[in-house]
C-alpha cells in the first residue's frame, strides 16, 4: 500500500535515465577501449560519439525526474538532506561536465583520427562510470 501512494512515473523515469545513461557510458568505454587496439579505425570513433551523444537526452531525463522527486519529497528530512542525496546531486553535476568533455573528445578524435583523443575519451568515460557507480551505492545503501 505504501509503495502505491508513491509516485510511480517520476521514479521510474529517473530509473530509465540512469540505466540509459550508464548503458551510453559502458558503450562508449568499450568502443574506445577497444579502439587502442586498432586505432586507425574511424567506426570505432563515430560509434564511441553517437554513444556519448546518446547519453545526453538520458542524463536529461534522469535529472528532471530527480528534481521532481527531490522537490516532491524534501520536506520529508525536515530540511537536512541525508548523504545519499548530495552524493547523488554532486554526481550528476560534475557527470554533466565530464559527459560534455568527452563528448568533445569523442568528436575531437572523430574530426582527427589521433589515438590520444580515443584515450582521453576512455579515461574520462571510465571516471564518470566510476562516480555513477559511487551514486549507484549511496542511493541503493540509502547512506547517512
Amino acid at each position: 500500500m505504501i509503495a502505491y501512494s508513491r509516485p510511480f512515473w517520476p521514479l521510474f523515469l529517473h530509473v530509465l535515465g540512469a540505466m540509459t545513461l550508464v548503458g551510453s557510458i559502458m558503450a562508449a568505454l568499450i568502443a574506445s577501449a577497444v579502439a587502442w587496439k586498432r586505432p586507425g579505425s574511424p567506426l570505432l570513433s563515430r560509434v564511441t560519439f553517437a554513444a556519448l551523444v546518446s547519453g545526453v537526452p538520458s542524463y536529461i531525463v534522469f535529472r528532471i525526474a530527480a528534481q521532481v522527486i527531490y522537490s516532491d519529497e524534501k520536506d520529508a528530512y525536515g530540511g537536512k538532506d541525508p548523504t545519499w542525496i548530495g552524493i547523488g546531486f554532486g554526481v550528476s553535476d560534475a557527470g554533466l561536465l565530464l559527459l560534455l568533455a568527452s563528448i568533445g573528445c569523442a568528436f575531437w578524435w572523430r574530426r582527427s583520427a589521433k589515438p590520444v583523443a580515443g584515450r582521453i575519451v576512455a579515461g574520462l568515460s571510465t571516471v564518470y562510470l566510476v562516480l555513477l557507480a559511487v551514486a549507484w551505492m549511496a542511493m541503493s545503501g540509502k547512506w547517512g
